[in-house]
């Protein structure tokens, strides 16, 4: 059982745009079932965490139903922003206080950290993210918000290519 931050980044280190947008990442190919992909990874997954912002997006571009089936905690100090029937719990706390939470409902499979960047930051900074998968999109945007804004040490254990991405598996150095 690993905690894992997957996410996806420009080659200037964002993971959204000054707007919030996710537009330069969706309109590139990948193989959800190829190298890095998406579909082996979610399988892998036993429970998620992610931030309110990542919440919303997903909210306002996959409305309905929620579309995980793993257990999924957001972190935030407004209860009132989860939609009525998505099973999402909501967390305002220290990182290390949900992380065994996190751990006991995944149960033999990995934690997600989903993001976002400050999100992932709060696991890195106490020691908790074991490994990151980013698939780089070959494009840079200047600005937004950063894939992790902080400092840290990671060593890189595989790459590959998958459609446009060039994607890597780091583990935590020390």
């Amino acid at each position: 059982m690993k905690t894992i931050y997957y996410t996806a980044s420009s080659l200037d280190g964002f993971i959204v745009d000054e707007h919030d947008s996710l537009d330069w990442l969706t309109s590139r190919t990948i193989d959800p079932e190829g190298p890095f992909g998406y579909e082996a990874f979610a399988k892998s997954v036993g429970a998620l965490v992610m931030g309110s912002t990542t919440y919303e997006w997903i909210v306002r571009n996959h409305p309905g139903g929620w579309m995980y089936e793993q257990p999924c905690w957001v972190l935030t100090s407004r209860p009132g922003l989860i939609v009525e029937g998505h099973p999402v719990r909501v967390f305002d706390g220290d990182v290390t206080d949900l992380h065994p939470q996190l751990v006991s409902a995944a149960g033999d499979r990995d934690v997600w950290v989903v993001g976002g960047g400050a999100v992932a930051a709060q696991f890195v900074d106490a020691g908790l993210v074991d490994e990151m998968i980013v698939s780089y999109a070959p494009c840079t945007l200047g600005r937004g918000a950063p894939v992790l804004p902080m400092r840290s040490e990671w060593q890189l254990v595989e790459s590959g290519v998958n459609g446009d991405f060039v994607c890597a598996r780091l583990e935590k150095v020390g």
